[in-house]
């Protein structure tokens, strides 16, 4: 370490100290918020921010329910170089007259939003009213599934890697990256060999994840925030041998990946966090087949791992215990009939249960649930040869037009959609694989007039609000 790297670590504390005083007078509650890709992370903390500030849904928050929440405002927060997450945009896209889907995350950004409170109890009537920063930070999920890099060598690396591109579910998007590594491994360096192996490795993650697999690394090979086009991101891995030429040159840039991005953003962000949301777009795994759900089913141990290292890993000095409640939410939960929601949260607990065997996670609070940052839909029986199903009306994405659909029955079991998924050998859409004939739909976001007072219509927001910030309200 040098000297300007014990500098810096120094200013932090002293930031870090500065800010532990402020607390005590004025807490702050640090939140993140992060999914894997198209899980819905700036709709929902859109929907959460204007649900707070307009508190009419907001039923099963307690400190609402019992009038203790005074005021509610946005107000600018601490971190002055971050970029400010763009919550007025955002909703206007979602409440305007043509409304839209907002562009999702790929960068982090932060959000204050501040409540002044009354006590409950007998020491609300000994004391004045009090306050309660709410600092929300919104990042990529796929950043996250970074941090088991630390604790790899690139030849590690490059071998857990080229084993992953072998999987039935992989195999016929890695062509392409596969050739150019074993042509170029052992040539000599040049800059534009590794930067097409570099654009053939992130063409192959590209195709992994639009065929809905989730555990996919390095993060920043997709989502490259502001190292789009960098030379940081010019490397990928190859076959093993000896340590000359290219495979050198992108030994080294690995590990300056690890050095120069992946720890500064654990350090200055997911290190500052007191409780996380991790959000899963469930219903589009199990849709895509067995091997998008075994695929996810191998990516939450990493993200909790994450979560609470082990004390030999390198995040545990900066982590200790401080993360001490995780929220993980199915998002679109509105996509299926209310009937279902349990069955949806059972399998996300099946996948958690494992996660968290696997992960050898210990300590802080976990809860699966089945939610809704913005209502699409509404519910409808549908006669259909003298049976009544029960079906979810909305505009559909593709076409326009308004229509009620049934979407199938979820599984009853987790353990036997968990043991299909091991056992799966399909990458594409897994139609028949699961019983009740479950396909995904996607929808638009819904034309809304709201009443003064309300926020936009949810599924389980508020029972999401109290697990997450109900303690401290």
């Amino acid at each position: 370490m040098g000297i300007f790297d014990i500098a810096d670590d120094l200013s932090r504390w002293v930031e870090d100290a500065q800010e532990g005083l402020s607390g005590l007078t004025e807490p702050t509650l640090r939140l993140g918020v992060t999914g894997l890709s198209r899980a819905g992370k700036t709709v929902f903390i859109t929907s959460l921010v204007a649900n707070l500030l307009d508190r009419g849904r907001m039923l099963h928050l307690e400190a609402q329910a019992e009038g203790r929440i005074l005021a509610a405002a946005l107000r600018p927060g601490p971190d002055r170089e971050t970029p400010r997450f763009d919550f007025e945009g955002h909703r206007a896209a979602l409440l305007g007259p043509e409304p839209r889907w907002p562009s999702s995350t790929r960068n982090v950004s932060t959000l204050r939003l501040s409540f002044r409170t009354r006590p409950g109890g007998l020491l609300g009537g000994l004391t004045g009213p009090g306050a309660l920063h709410l600092d929300i930070t919104d990042y990529p999920g796929e950043w996250l599934l970074d941090l088991p890099l630390m604790s790899q060598s690139y030849a590690e690396w490059s071998a857990r890697a080229l084993a992953e591109a072998e999987e039935p579910a992989r195999a016929p998007h890695a062509a392409e990256w596969l050739r150019l590594a074993h042509d170029l491994a052992e040539k000599p360096f040049e800059e534009s060999d590794a930067r097409a192996l570099s654009a053939a490795f992130t063409a192959y993650l590209d195709a992994c994840r639009k065929s809905g697999l989730s555990g996919l690394a390095p993060g920043r090979f997709l989502m490259p925030g502001e190292l789009e086009g960098s030379p940081a991101l010019a490397f990928a891995p190859l076959p093993p041998g000896p340590r000359k030429g290219l495979r050198n040159e992108l030994d080294r840039r690995f590990e300056a990946y690890k050095r120069a991005v992946v720890r500064p953003f654990f350090r200055d962000h997911f290190a500052k966090l007191d409780r996380q949301v991790v959000l899963v777009d469930l219903l589009s795994a199990l849709d895509a087949g067995p091997a998008a759900v075994e695929d996810l089913r191998r990516a939450l141990p990493k993200i909790l791992e994450a979560f609470r290292p082990g004390e030999r890993s390198w995040l545990a000095p900066l982590l200790g215990r401080r993360i001490d409640r995780i929220l993980f939410a199915a998002t679109k939960a509105d996509h299926i009939h209310h009937t279902q929601h349990d069955r949806l949260t059972a399998i996300l607990r099946a996948l958690l249960r494992e996660a968290e065997d696997r992960a050898a996670f210990r300590g802080a609070k976990t809860r699966a649930m089945a939610v809704a940052a913005i209502r699409a839909t509404a519910e409808q029986e549908v006669m259909r040869d003298g049976r009544a199903l029960p079906c979810v009306r909305g505009t559909l994405a593709q076409t326009g037009r308004e229509a009620a659909l049934f979407p199938g029955d979820l599984p009853e079991s987790p353990a036997q959609v968990l043991e299909a998924a091991r056992h799966g050998t399909t990458s594409g859409a897994g139609e028949g694989w699961l019983e009740g004939g479950f396909r995904a739909m996607t929808f638009s976001p819904p034309k809304l007039s709201l009443k003064p007072g309300d926020g936009p219509p949810h599924v389980r927001l508020d029972r999401a609000a109290q697990f997450l910030l109900g303690d401290k309200l």
